[in-house]
């Protein structure tokens, strides 16, 4: 298998070349076959190369597969070569993306069946799928760039798929340019990598620092620009805007994009450089609390949304600020195996989501739902395992992973463990409030959305299913040693984390400890799943309409902190008027007014001068006469 590991990038993107070209005319069972076959194919070798890998490790071995395919250039000392390297570490990132990659794909079928755009937008997939695992994939920093940059093309191309609608436009522009900011800190970081090691491959360059001094002023403006474009792809604070705007493409690219994979790119990255991270403990604490920062404020913000994908948008960068925060206090396996968690139910909710929205004729507003799981018994019932899994609920898979980290925290800083509990207050009731108000009660439709409510057909609903298996037993991939587990994960991870973890404090908590944080965390969740069903099924409420809430707090959460409003007026505004002034004084009025103030002149002392050859021969005759005139004043003044 070893020798088809270029097939499983190339098969995807000669997917989206056939699907491309014949976009206009393939017919449409045709693309499906092409598109969800290109991307199955990649699954099937991802998971012969997964085997290989663990039977390397149960026989000791590191797991690693390199595979050089050419030297790409060289510059000086520099050679960067095309190679891909296969461990722990990719051989899971590739199962998430190749095989929850399936699974949106065969979903997409259905759900984007009468679409016009049907074959450009399986196109648009496969490519994104070939990019993701080219950042995967790569053994160096520089083909992980390339899948990096390629993946925010994509992004954009899918969020502004249904781009005659003006707002979806500039949703997809804004993810554009907020990625593009992260995008330049990455880009810096990778010349400063080579002007220090004199490599971009990870090998080089991580057996190098293993030499460096913890603390190092270099490593630690390396870790700062990398983590700056790990939050503009993974959406932290400041850049953590773009990620709710982005729900207006298709629901199966929020699932595929916002939840599973590209938003994940950033944990990535920092878990395959964690050595140059645990050198840098001033990072590491920046990390840990910009990630719990954003974990506080995106859940904040999430409480009080109605539209049901913006509540799961938010909820992506809360859990995205969870792994940030497992980043920052050490936990590399924990914030990775909540990666592999949240892929499970996050893709569950959101393509949940898209089969309410299905059947609801496109309402996406919690406020005109209701009673929806007599109609949709498929779709609450898999809603309902993601719900209590995200919740971190056990024994679902979320409780696991979200446990861990917060056992981290704590062992770190318990005011962290403290905020991340508060975070988990939050999505818990964030996560109940949006199940309830979908699908109790009564329905407040129209009676038009009612008469079409149906569930949705099987290439939808079995995605569904099989995601809703994972959700309930992917915690089983780690349980700790407390719960009698084996930390089967964190063995697997062991070779790609064993620098950082020879430098690092050993995490240490007593099984008493462990059980308390456990029972709190849980106890936590489910007071407020209880709460959110006695606020809106017991007692029925349901959010106001826009501007009828008068609480302070709650106008806060609505309005997402005001921070779009900030970002226009601290950075939009100002930008656009020094742009005008740059355009009307310094483009227009400088330097056009100099450039065809030139031209100008010439063009009219041409127009005089032409004057002269008027072609006349009495205007010559006169013009000589003036000059023998001229000739006989000088002589007669000047001799």
């Amino acid at each position: 298998m070893i020798e088809l590991i270029w097939l499983i990038p190339l098969i995807p993107l000669l997917g989206f070349v056939v699907n491309g070209l014949g976009r206009n005319y393939l017919p449409k069972k045709l693309i499906a076959i092409i598109g969800c076959g290109a991307v199955l194919t990649s699954f099937i070798i991802s998971i012969a190369l997964f085997s290989e890998v663990y039977q390397d490790r149960l026989a000791g071995g590191d797991g690693q597969i390199f595979k050089n395919y050419f030297d790409w250039f060289t510059v000086g000392n520099l050679n960067v070569s095309f190679s891909f390297l296969i461990d722990p570490l990719s051989s899971i990132m590739l199962l998430i993306v190749t095989g929850i990659g399936f699974l949106i794909h065969l979903y997409s079928v259905s759900y984007m069946s009468h679409d016009d755009g049907f074959g450009k937008f399986f196109a648009y997939l496969n490519l994104f799928i070939f990019f993701m695992l080219l950042l995967v994939l790569g053994s160096n920093y520089l083909i992980m760039f390339i899948g990096w940059e390629g993946v925010g093309l994509c992004s954009y191309l899918l969020i502004g798929f249904w781009y005659k609608n003006g707002s979806f436009a500039s949703a997809a522009k804004k993810a554009f340019v907020m990625n593009r900011i992260g995008d330049l800190g990455f880009l810096l970081a990778v010349f400063f990598i080579l002007d220090t090691f004199g490599s971009l491959e990870f090998s080089t360059v991580f057996s190098q620092a293993t030499g460096m001094t913890s603390g190092d002023s270099t490593l630690l403006l390396i870790t700062i620009l990398l983590f700056i474009g790990a939050s503009g792809k993974s959406a932290q604070i400041p850049l953590f805007t773009w990620l709710p705007d982005a729900m207006a493409g298709p629901t199966p690219v929020s699932a595929l994009i916002h939840a599973a994979t590209m938003v994940t790119a950033g944990i990535y990255m920092i878990a395959r450089s964690n050595i140059l991270f645990t050198l840098s403990p001033i990072t590491m604490q920046l990390i840990a609390v910009i990630g719990i920062a954003t974990a506080l404020v995106a859940a904040f913000i999430a409480i009080t949304q109605n539209d049901i994908k913006k509540v799961l948008a938010y909820s992506t960068v809360s859990q995205l600020g969870y792994m940030f925060l497992g980043l920052g206090v050490g936990a590399f396996t924990g914030a990775f195996f909540h990666v592999i968690t949240h892929a499970f139910f996050k893709a569950l909710l959101f393509l949940g989501a898209g089969s309410v929205i299905h059947a609801m004729s496109n309402e996406q507003d919690m406020r005109n739902m209701g009673g929806l799981k007599k109609a949709l018994p498929i779709t609450y019932v898999t809603m309902l395992i993601g719900t209590i899994a995200i919740a971190g609920i056990p024994p679902l898979s979320g409780f696991f992973s979200k446990d861990e980290i917060l056992a981290h925290a704590f062992f770190a800083n318990p005011v962290l463990w403290g905020l991340g509990l508060l975070a988990a207050f939050f999505t818990a009731f964030y996560m109940f409030r949006l199940l309830y108000l979908t699908f109790f009660g009564k329905f407040r439709g129209t009676e038009a959305q009612q008469s079409h409510l149906h569930e949705s057909p099987w290439q939808m609903t079995v995605p569904l299913i099989i995601l809703a298996i994972l959700a309930i037993g992917g915690g089983l991939l780690n349980v700790p040693e407390a719960l009698h587990g084996n930390h089967w994960l964190a063995s697997f991870l062991q070779p790609v984390f064993a620098d950082s973890q020879a430098i690092a404090t050993p995490f240490h908590l007593s099984h008493e400890t462990e059980y308390i944080l456990m029972a709190v965390s849980a106890l936590a969740a489910i007071a407020m799943a209880i709460f959110a069903y006695r606020k809106y099924v017991s007692n029925n409420e349901i959010p106001k309409a826009d501007g009828e809430e008068t609480g302070a707090l709650y106008n806060l959460s609505y309005k997402k902190l005001y921070i779009d409003e900030l970002y226009d007026k601290v950075i939009v505004q100002p930008l656009n008027a020094a742009s005008r002034f740059l355009y009307k004084v310094v483009d227009k009025s400088l330097i056009d007014g100099l450039v065809n103030g030139i031209g100008s002149f010439f063009v009219f002392s041409g127009k005089g001068i032409r004057q002269l050859q008027s072609g006349y021969v009495t205007f010559y005759i006169f013009m000589m006469v003036l000059g023998v005139i001229a000739i006989m004043l000088y002589g007669l003044l000047y001799s």
